[in-house]
């Protein structure tokens, strides 16, 4: 027995329903080849991307005083009589917000005490003299650091024996006071600069007039 042909509003009922299974059996394949794969983001939700960060450049003067001190060797480097002459050794610190007074003024006798504690091995000091006051100028360009120390030196050789750590590692050509008060400060503090230089010129204010010679012996 024959069937009767459909009509043709079937037909197309079977063709549409034939497209939506043959639609969600690739639905259902593709879903099963991604499973294993990582969920992709939006793209509007990724972060935009960047170069990576370049080191910083290294300071020229730190690379200058590395340059002379492998040409000379670290213990002409390190030397009293290595370049004489007035050197300045000026240090800002900025503290860590949950320091106290009390710290602060801990870390200040420390320092200054380093004027008596900072020698060589056959006990000749290292430090001319050093200073010490907190920050009370009103410009507004502190950036946050509150005590000063200006220490200085009667030579280079001497400044860099005192500094040591990180410029100068070898054992034995460093001051172990001043690296102890470095590792006792550290914590304490929120930031510090360094800037030395050596005293290449100064400026004085002319003295007062002096009297001529003998003019008050000669009044009578």
């Amino acid at each position: 027995m024959t069937r009767p042909p459909a009509s043709k509003g079937l037909l197309q009922k079977d063709y549409h329903m034939f497209d939506r299974t043959k639609a969600a059996a690739a639905g259902l394949l593709a879903a099963s080849l991604l499973a294993g794969l990582p969920a992709r983001a939006q793209p509007y939700s990724l972060p935009i991307a960047t170069s990576p960060a370049a080191p910083p450049l290294p300071d020229a003067a730190a690379t200058a005083v590395q340059q002379v001190m492998a040409q000379v060797g670290v213990a002409a480097f390190t030397a009293p009589d290595f370049r004489p002459g007035l050197v300045r050794h000026m240090v800002l610190f900025r503290f860590q917000k949950a320091v106290t007074p009390f710290q602060k003024a801990e870390i200040a006798r420390r320092f200054l005490e380093l004027a008596v504690d900072s020698r060589r091995p056959d006990g000749r000091p290292l430090v001319l003299s050093i200073e010490s006051g907190i920050q009370d100028s009103g410009e507004g360009q502190d950036e946050g650091y509150e005590m000063g120390f200006l220490v200085s030196f009667a030579s280079e050789g001497d400044r860099n024996y005192y500094v040591g750590r990180p410029v100068v590692t070898a054992p034995g050509f460093f001051d172990p006071a001043h690296d102890a008060f470095k590792a006792f400060a550290s914590p304490y503090l929120a930031g510090a600069m360094v800037f030395d230089y050596r005293v290449a010129a100064m400026a004085q204010p002319p003295s007062a007039a002096k009297p001529a010679k003998g003019g008050a012996a000669r009044r009578k």
